[in-house]
């Protein structure tokens, strides 16, 4: 059974690309061990998506990677 994290008090940040706006960006809440909720700005009510941390990093890894591409 999956465990969702109690995010009541989750503390966001907004993706670094966000180009300073205050929509259409990527939120993520760090301190859930082994967990990464992640959040679009333009729906902070809506219920989160929470990925595992290696999902997430390969997630990262993967966009990193296509820059410049």
């Amino acid at each position: 059974m999956t465990h969702t994290p109690d995010l009541s008090t989750a503390v966001w940040r907004k993706s670094s690309y966000s180009a300073g706006g205050d929509n259409d960006c990527v939120e993520v809440a760090d301190g859930y061990t082994g967990l990464v909720p992640v959040r679009d700005s333009k729906t902070p009510a809506s219920r989160p998506l929470v990925f595992s941390a290696g999902s997430w990093l390969t997630f990262v890894e993967s966009v990193r990677g296509q820059e410049g591409a």
